[in-house]
């Protein structure tokens, strides 16, 4: 069992950066694909980001290219999300979730990702 504990939200002005951090537990966290997703009130869970077991591929949402960068430690069984240029419609809850190997259009959707935090709250003030 894998266990996600996410931290780096917080209250930012547009323009602004924030990086989210996912703690994982375990010790198989080298071997799982990691995923950020984020929901808005009033709005389904979407896909941001996700990162490759060994950090060799990334994926991203089309609304994160260009500003969002996730990466991962895995010795420090730890995934990051860089956010730059943060804009109003940013703000939700950040989940990171993580899964065995994926492969293509899997990586985007929320229900190829087995293991979830308990989320992070991102609000961007205009």
């Amino acid at each position: 069992q894998v266990q996600l504990v996410e931290s780096g939200g917080g209250l930012v002005q547009a323009g602004g950066s924030l990086r989210l951090s996912c703690a994982a537990s375990g010790r198989t966290f080298g071997s799982y694909t990691m995923g950020w997703f984020r929901q808005a009130p009033g709005k389904e869970r979407e896909f941001v980001a996700a990162v490759r077991w060994n950090g060799d591929s990334t994926y991203y949402a089309d609304s994160a290219k260009g500003r969002f960068t996730i990466s991962r430690d895995n010795t420090k069984n730890t995934v990051y999300l860089q956010m730059n240029s943060l804009k109003p419609e940013d703000t939700a809850v950040y989940y990171c979730a993580a899964t065995g190997l994926l492969s293509g259009v899997s990586h985007y959707y929320a229900n190829s990702y087995v293991h979830w935090g308990q989320g992070t709250q991102v609000t961007v003030s205009s």
